[in-house]
């Protein structure tokens, strides 16, 4: 499972890294032809940028969100759970071990 989510999520910054390069060298085309300014180019190269950023971090925000839910439904325990079961069963063992001491010196 991890392994999917660790290859859909390069999958999307591959996709991110082409469409850069796409863009730019669309941009670049268009500054060629005399359709449109360096300075113009430039802007609207930081503008996608920008809004490519915040449309990644609200993919990942969506997509941690996600997960925890999957998580959850999956009824799995947390790190936080285990540790607290471990702790419980450390302790139930050690009360056993000293009732047996304490039935054998009786």
């Amino acid at each position: 499972m991890l392994e999917i989510l660790k290859k859909t999520i390069l999958a999307g910054v591959g996709a991110t890294v082409t469409s850069k390069e796409k863009i730019e060298a669309a941009l670049s085309d268009l500054v060629k032809k005399g359709k449109i300014s360096a300075d113009e180019a430039k802007e609207a190269a930081q503008k996608i940028a920008e809004d490519g950023k915040k449309e990644f971090e609200e993919a990942r925000q969506n997509l941690g969100e996600s997960f925890s839910e999957m998580l959850d439904k999956a009824k799995l325990a947390s790190q936080k759970q285990v540790k607290a079961l471990e702790e419980r069963v450390q302790k139930l063992e050690e009360d056993a071990a000293a009732d047996q001491e304490q039935s054998e010196k009786e």
